[in-house]
């Protein structure tokens, strides 16, 4: 059975899809609603939010566009949509995606999937088991910076790769509260499973499955609850070294990307310009502008035994970054079938690295990861 089957929410071949996002706070009014109006195929049809000012905001942001109340409102009209998109805190992805993979409607989940491993590979089984596509919204693939990384390892510029130092490091000494901040496990707050979430998911999308974990998770800010300070060390089956930085308290941030190779290293500062530029209000084709273009003087440099704030190494072109492939990819696994740009399974193995350095960290030790078959 496939994504376009005889299930609720079936559209004519290549006609546009009618999407139903559940959620308009800060992922899904700047990130998704956005990318889904963007997406040639795809259409935002329904936008649920209990909040009346948010309803307001969809409408106003797109015109057309039907508001609800709840999530059941939206899954009720699973025969009139044809995906599903959850927005919504961490706490209710698992219950959402199964009540909308449950009605017949494939499902993008905002990271992470879930809070355990466990979870990941039940909703992927059942997602598979009604022949429904599930994805999950994994956006820091298609940064400039990690584009451009990938593309030099690939073509062996910097040699055999022996370690990569991936960083989401910010100044906010202030606690802002809300779920991402919570010290309630049921929450899946900290930055840990939020900004550690992509960190991971890059690594395993370059080097492949991770051995062994070693972690260290802090709360720093006064009033704080959550880990807002953390860093995670892997070593993937191949022998890479992975270090990864999350960090609200770090006054002198470090470069976002250092790739250390048998020839040469990789450096880059900085971060991709997508989301600022969604926060502001811009959008994917806009008129006169060049999405997730950076200026030269913001490019990484490549070379080996030199300093890149010296001027050492060679400047290079970074890759535009590219939001709008992650729902292009979407768009076009539901229309033609196929896999979908990142995977439940995918999901499901960065959980169980994330699962090891909570492990690691509050055990002060590493964990060994059982490799899968």
């Amino acid at each position: 059975m496939s994504e376009m089957s005889d299930s609720p929410g079936t559209a004519a071949p290549h006609a546009p899809l009618r999407v139903g996002l559940i959620g308009y706070g800060l992922a899904g009014s700047v990130f998704h609603a956005p990318l889904i109006a963007a997406t040639e195929g795809l259409r935002l049809d329904t936008v649920s939010t209990a909040n009346p000012e948010r309803q307001a905001q969809a409408r106003a942001e797109h015109p057309g566009v039907r508001t609800v109340d709840t999530p059941e409102a939206v899954l009720a009209r699973a025969a009139d949509l044809d995906l599903i998109v959850l927005a919504t805190p961490n706490k209710t992805h698992v219950p959402l995606a199964t009540a909308a993979l449950k009605a017949g409607l494939p499902v993008v989940v905002d990271k992470p999937l879930a809070a355990t491993a466990a979870e990941a590979e039940q909703l992927a089984a059942l997602a598979e088991d009604r022949g429904l596509l599930l994805s999950v919204f994994q956006n820091r693939r298609w940064d400039n910076d990690f584009r451009t990384a990938r593309k030099l390892i690939e073509e062996g510029a910097l040699g055999d790769i022996y370690r990569f130092e991936s960083r989401f490091e910010r100044w906010r000494p202030a606690p802002k509260g809300g779920w991402r901040e919570s010290g309630d496990p049921a929450e899946i707050g900290g930055l840990l499973y939020d900004l550690g979430s992509h960190l991971v998911d890059q690594a395993l999308v370059l080097f492949g499955p991770v051995v062994s974990v070693y972690a260290e998770s802090e709360v720093r800010r006064p009033g704080a609850e959550a880990d807002d300070d953390s860093f995670i060390a892997l070593t993937h089956a191949g022998g890479v070294r992975s270090h990864l930085w999350m960090s609200a308290t770090t006054a002198m941030l470090g470069p976002r990307l250092r790739v250390l190779g048998s020839k040469a290293g990789y450096v880059k500062h900085g971060l991709d310009p997508q989301e600022a530029a969604l926060r502001e209000g811009r959008r994917p084709g806009d008129e006169g502008a060049e999405w997730g273009v950076e200026p030269e003087s913001a490019c990484g440099r490549l070379g080996a035994g030199a300093s890149p704030r010296a001027g050492g190494g060679e400047p290079v072109p970074t890759l535009p970054g590219d939001y709008p492939a992650y729902y292009a990819a979407v768009a076009r696994a539901l229309h033609e079938g196929g896999r979908p740009p990142v995977t439940a399974t995918e999901a499901a193995a960065a959980l169980r690295v994330l699962e090891a350095a909570k492990r690691s960290a509050a055990e002060g030790r590493t964990v060994r990861i059982e490799e899968r078959a």
